[in-house]
C-alpha cells in the first residue's frame, strides 16, 4: 500500500512538473513570509533599496524624520489570506541588534485591553546576519510591521479572504 501511494505522489509530481505549476515548499507552521532588513528598511516592503548608511538607532530617526511619509506613500501594502503565517526576518547590513515587530492597526502597547484583545507579536536579538522567525494567526483586517531597533517605518499589511 506505501509503495503505491508512493507511486502515486512520484507520478502526480511528474504531472504537475509536466504542466509548468510550481509548487512552494511549506513546513508545519504555514506560510512563510520573507522580510529583510536593511538599515532603516524594509527591502522587500519599499520599491526599491534606498541604501541607507547607519551605524545605530539614531541615524534611522533622523533619515526616517526625513523620508518616511514618501516612502510610504510609494510602499505597496502587503495584502494575505486570513491564516497563520510565520514571518522570516534577516538582519541583512546592519551593524546592530534588530527586531520585529507585528500588530494589528491602533495597537497600544501601553493598553492592557489591547495586550488581551488585539494580535502583536514581536521579538528582538537580531545582530547581524541572523535569521529570527515570528509566527502569528492573522485574521482579517489591517495590521503594521517594523523594526524599533531599526527604526524602520510602519509598513501596512491587510489581511482579506
Amino acid at each position: 500500500m506505501i509503495k503505491l501511494f508512493s507511486t502515486f505522489l512520484s507520478f502526480l509530481a511528474l504531472a504537475i512538473v509536466s504542466s509548468g505549476v510550481t509548487i512552494a515548499a511549506q513546513d508545519n507552521s504555514g506560510n512563510v513570509i520573507t522580510l529583510t532588513q536593511i538599515p532603516c528598511q524594509f527591502i522587500e516592503s519599499e520599491t526599491k533599496n534606498q541604501n541607507f548608511k547607519t551605524t545605530k538607532k539614531a541615524d534611522c530617526d533622523k533619515i526616517n524624520a526625513r523620508t518616511a511619509k514618501k516612502r510610504l506613500e510609494e510602499a505597496k501594502p502587503l495584502v494575505l489570506k486570513p491564516g497563520t503565517y510565520t514571518f522570516r526576518v534577516t538582519n541583512k547590513n546592519v551593524p546592530y541588534e534588530l527586531g520585529f515587530w507585528l500588530r494589528e492597526k491602533g495597537y497600544d502597547w501601553r493598553n492592557p485591553l489591547h495586550k488581551l484583545s488585539k494580535t502583536s507579536v514581536s521579538g528582538g536579538g537580531m545582530t547581524l546576519g541572523k535569521t529570527q522567525d515570528y509566527k502569528v494567526t492573522l485574521k482579517p483586517g489591517e495590521y503594521v510591521y517594523s523594526c524599533p531597533l531599526n527604526t524602520t517605518p510602519d509598513y501596512r499589511l491587510i489581511v482579506k479572504p
